[in-house]
């Protein structure tokens, strides 16, 4: 009986520290992976703390050996950078670091901040259907949502605003009202100003990295909706319109005739919502998303009482940022595309250090939409084993930016005692690449930086 009871024991003691083991490790895989975006009260996604007036335990010195050596090895000239601890705020490691420099697409780091502390996280992007100026019109009006797609993405995320669904829901209204038949406008008034931004190549749209902003387009204005880089339509208002006759003819609504260019100023009839500026923040920092950016600062403008324009959204961002105490960034679009943006290595990181601030919580979102090391988004094939950077694979999560003679990195790392650090990397130089500057991240990741 004795052996009984001591073997029951045993059992139940190795089964508590199989579920106890079992339970760290499912945590640790939850906090490595990119968190899931619901609508509803914004949380925190770091569990950094505030800066705190206390001395790092990691040695500057060190550090700075580390990476000035993969600086010196990879050869470019024109390198910027700064690492600060992300628990003290303590200022670690600082290579020309209030010097602003062309910043790609990192630039999407500082629009995601503007977006989410004036809008807020749970803000969304309406597009309506309303009566037009005359008996028997209806005008489909584009609000600057650049993820409206046409019928939903089978097991996508986030959940778009479709013409399917606003096809049906306008449909409906009208035959309550016993309209069978309609004239369609569409108004693209929105936007003010350009259509392509200050310091674009003009090679962008016909490559496929972006297409003409509009406040009124489908997928971006993408021929193929899965291709996130390819051709555009020609046209992406008229385009999204004529996807709309389809659908309301779909829905039991004749369309008299081609849509036509229109002003809706009428009551509304139908509208449909984008996935919330939370969700957006992400998609477009993980898919580095152009046209999102270009969307979210012009709804900047609008919140601000500016110009939804390429300069009235400059002006608007640099005012919230200058309200949030973060100096040397500048922006002529919110994509990262214009070769005119200037934005500092400490700018980069006082703006990731906002977006950690539990005060802040509805800046989190910048953080949850990094790019994962070897895992997810623009990181997914960097940092590999045979990169010369595997030991940033799973613990850098960063934004990349990327033009010619252009390389930039800027987001969170994790040294190998465990030290959670900020960083960004900017290199003007010909023969920048993104692959190098990961060999500088890396170095962090790799470095036993403890004060002896």
């Amino acid at each position: 009986m004795r052996q009984v009871r001591a073997r029951a024991y045993l059992a139940l003691a190795l089964l508590n520290v199989f579920v106890l083991v079992a339970g760290v490790v499912v945590l640790d895989l939850v906090s490595a992976r990119p968190r899931t975006v619901v609508p509803g009260p914004a949380v925190p996604t770091a569990t950094v703390r505030a800066p705190e007036p206390q001395e790092s335990g990691i040695a500057p010195a060190v550090l700075a050996e580390r990476v000035d050596a993969a600086i010196a090895a990879s050869g470019l000239a024109g390198v910027s950078g700064y690492v600060t601890d992300a628990a003290t705020g303590r200022a670690l490691y600082d290579l020309d670091a209030e010097t602003a420099s062309v910043p790609a697409s990192t630039t999407k780091v500082l629009t995601a901040v503007a977006a989410l502390d004036t809008l807020g996280p749970d803000a969304r992007i309406s597009t309506e259907v309303v009566h037009g100026a005359g008996p028997g019109e209806i005008v489909l009006v584009g609000a600057g949502d650049p993820t409206l797609t046409e019928v939903p993405i089978p097991g996508g995320y986030p959940r778009l605003a479709t013409l399917e669904d606003l096809a049906e829901r306008t449909a409906s209204a009208l035959a309550a009202d016993g309209v069978e038949a309609v004239r369609l406008g569409y108004d693209n008034g929105l936007y003010t100003g350009p259509a392509t931004g200050p310091g674009w190549k003009p090679g962008y749209i016909t490559e496929g990295s972006v297409a003409e902003v509009h406040a009124l387009m489908l997928d971006g204005g993408r021929v193929d909706r899965t291709q996130n880089y390819g051709p555009r339509v020609a046209d992406p208002p008229a385009t999204a319109a004529a996807a709309f006759a389809r659908r309301l003819a779909e829905a039991g609504i004749t369309v008299d005739g081609d849509p036509v260019p229109a002003e809706g100023a009428g009551e509304r009839i139908a509208a449909v919502d984008s996935a919330p500026v939370s969700a957006l923040v992400e998609k477009m920092m993980l898919e580095s998303e152009n046209l999102i950016a270009e969307a979210l600062v012009r709804q900047v403008a609008i919140a601000e009482g500016a110009e939804p324009s390429f300069a009235g959204a400059s002006a608007s961002v640099a005012g919230v940022v200058e309200r949030l105490g973060v100096t040397g960034a500048h922006a002529a679009d919110g994509s990262g595309l214009s070769v005119d943006n200037r934005i500092s290595p400490k700018a980069l990181v006082d703006l990731l250090t906002l977006a950690a601030d539990p005060e802040r919580p509805g800046l989190s979102f910048t953080l949850s939409g990094l790019p994962t090391g070897h895992f997810t988004g623009h990181l997914d094939d960097r940092y590999s084993p045979a990169s010369g950077a595997g030991a940033g694979a799973g613990t850098v999560r960063a934004k990349t930016g990327t033009l010619d003679g252009v390389s930039a990195l800027a987001g969170t790392v994790r040294d190998k005692e465990g030290n959670l650090l900020f960083f960004t990397f900017i290199a003007n130089d010909p023969a920048a690449e993104g692959r190098t500057l990961d060999t500088f991240a890396a170095a962090i990741a790799e470095c036993g930086c403890a004060a002896s």
